[in-house]
């Protein structure tokens, strides 16, 4: 008996740090406030940001993504709602750009590097958890 509790304490402590763990990925996608105001953006046309498909704003202005950290949980999470793909897909895929003259999106350690740099880049987008305060940036779409 003493084990089949102990099985069920266990259980439930994994689905709430399950459901914990998704709220916390929630994203807000943020930009440069010179990003003309356009939004919201659908996850496609994030997904053709971050490719490098789509390289300017509506208003001629170079678009600059920004990525946190590799192994980052919100990279990971952003890399497979967004993007639809994995890490390894994804570096495969950086491996053939870059033989094609295009780098890879900026890269921030954390969310407050991400905030500093998206604030001071114009045309700069990237994103935060949504328990962030997104404090002199746009917010231009939620990622669930």
């Amino acid at each position: 008996m003493p084990v089949r509790r102990l099985l069920l304490a266990l259980a439930v402590v994994a689905a709430v740090s399950v459901s914990t763990a998704c709220r916390a990925e929630t994203l807000q996608i943020i930009a440069n406030r010179s990003v003309p105001d356009d939004a919201p953006l659908s996850l496609a046309e994030l997904a053709a940001i971050y490719l490098l498909r789509a390289t300017h704003w509506d208003d001629g202005t170079h678009i600059v993504p920004v990525n946190r950290e590799t192994g980052s949980a919100a990279r990971t999470y952003f890399t497979h709602q967004v993007l639809r793909q994995d890490s390894d897909t994804l570096a495969t895929y950086w491996n053939q750009m870059h033989f094609k003259g295009k780098l890879p999106p900026v890269v921030q350690e954390s969310e407050q590097a991400m905030l500093a740099f998206v604030r001071k880049v114009p045309g700069a987008i990237g994103y935060i958890g949504a328990d962030t305060p997104a404090v002199g940036v746009k917010v231009l779409a939620h990622v669930d």
